[in-house]
């Protein structure tokens, strides 16, 4: 199968978006397919291996030149090349910017209006290019953030397109009105124009065809997949120590906050002792005093020492930060529709303790591999650790579960074999001539 499948780049940041489509594109080379993975407004950023092109379509900087100044909407291509260029929007995604909400919102409407917008330039850059190649059997677009692109690409390439839908919704909440509405109803409009829906899992398949109105009959289920070279729940680090863990983005929506509330109740209210909140994932600069809020909170506690901020990691310092955990809890305070944490805390033996929300409750019924707990409840989370805490056994056997539950339903050898199925039927449906 010839897959032509776009990526969306997020700067600086490990962006779980990102990690997943690079480890299923990964892996449908593996499996001997030919996928050609194409990043889009920045070159992507992984802990693996990167198989995605280096050439970059919707440059970053391209695009937000044209969203401002109506001079850059009409510059020759062969000019453009100079802010397109692979070093210079690798120098611009090296700078992390607070985000404005406003300039955020016009930019997302753009982007959805597609060839109406003001990035109309860099569409049909896109479009030309994919009609110099040899037609795939299918395109594959990241989110429905760019749901735009979907009818320039049918018409260029005559071929179906599919939109993986990996938790968008968050985004969009967060916009500004009237940018909220006007998007959802560019994306609604937009529905048409893609053959079929890839969510990565059966909560957030629910969820968005509701929010959406997707028809049922497009909707797919590709759950998430990853990599498990390096993870081996036999090399986990053992110590006196008890170490809760969160690894995530720092941001008030993955609920760091609700974790250090818990562990300083655990402290004062039970015989929890003898432990420390370890913290690792990428810190936007908006988010920098949402964090020291958090360690002024320890602090005022008398727990600053049993606190510590990792920073980013790459891949072998996250394995390692893993493999010094007794658990992983990241409280998300919004339904997650993901999770690839949990999945690569649960492949590393690590039992983890999460809100009954979101995508949580299928991925531990199929793994097996922790606690559920109530969601923004300090007291039931706080029960859902002491548990792991007082019960060493407990903790063993569903770090056991999990490891294997991992294995067996979220490999991205499992990922990407779904993926070609759903590929293929969404393929074998309709052809453009």
């Amino acid at each position: 199968m010839k897959i032509v499948a776009f990526t969306a780049g997020a700067g600086p940041m490990y962006c779980g978006s990102c990690i997943r489509d690079n480890a299923l594109a990964a892996e449908i080379k593996n499996q001997g397919h030919d996928i050609t993975l194409l990043p889009i407004y920045t070159p992507t950023l992984t802990d693996e291996p990167n198989v995605s092109e280096h050439k970059v379509f919707c440059g970053g900087i391209s695009v937000y030149l044209e969203q401002h100044w109506a001079l850059f909407r009409k510059t020759p291509w062969l000019l453009d090349r100079l802010w397109d260029s692979p070093w210079a929007l690798k120098l611009a995604s090296r700078r992390s910017i607070a985000v404005n909400p406003r300039l955020l919102g016009e930019l997302t409407v753009s982007m959805l209006r597609g060839e109406e917008g003001f990035q109309r330039k860099e569409i049909r850059k896109l479009t030309s290019w994919l009609r110099s190649e040899a037609p795939p059997d299918i395109v594959t677009l990241p989110n429905s953030l760019l749901i735009g692109l979907a009818r320039p690409i049918r018409e260029a390439v005559g071929r179906p397109v599919c939109c993986t839908l990996q938790g968008e919704d968050l985004f969009l909440s967060q916009l500004q009105e009237p940018y909220r509405t006007r998007s959802l109803e560019l994306i609604r409009a937009n529905i048409t124009h893609v053959d079929g829906f890839a969510a990565v899992s059966e909560y957030y398949a629910e969820f968005m065809c509701r929010y959406l109105g997707i028809p049922g009959h497009k909707m797919h289920v590709v759950p998430l997949g990853i990599s498990l070279q390096g993870y081996d729940p036999a090399l986990r680090f053992r110590s006196n120590c008890f170490t809760v863990g969160y690894f995530a983005r720092v941001a008030p929506e993955k609920g760091l906050h609700i974790l250090a509330e818990t562990y300083i109740r655990l402290r004062r209210e039970t015989e929890f002792s003898g432990a420390t909140l370890e913290v690792a994932g990428y810190l936007a600069p908006e988010h920098r005093e949402y964090l020291r809020g958090i360690e002024r909170k320890m602090k005022d506690a008398g727990m600053e020492h049993e606190f510590c901020y990792r920073g980013v990691l790459d891949r072998q310092r996250k394995i390692d930060f893993l493999r010094n955990l007794d658990v992983l809890c990241v409280p998300g305070t919004y339904d997650e529709p993901k999770g690839i944490f949990l999945l690569e805390a649960m492949a590393n033996g690590v039992p983890v303790v999460e809100p009954r929300r979101g995508a949580f409750p299928e991925i531990l019924q199929k793994t097996g591999g922790g606690i559920l707990v109530e969601p923004d409840d300090t007291a039931s989370l706080a029960q859902g650790i002491l548990s792991l805490w007082k019960d060493p056994a407990l903790s063993e056997e569903l770090g056991k579960r999990g490891a294997q539950g991992v294995r067996e339903h979220y490999s991205a050898s499992r990922m990407a074999a779904r993926a070609l199925e759903v590929y293929a039927s969404i393929a074998a449906t309709r052809v453009y001539a």
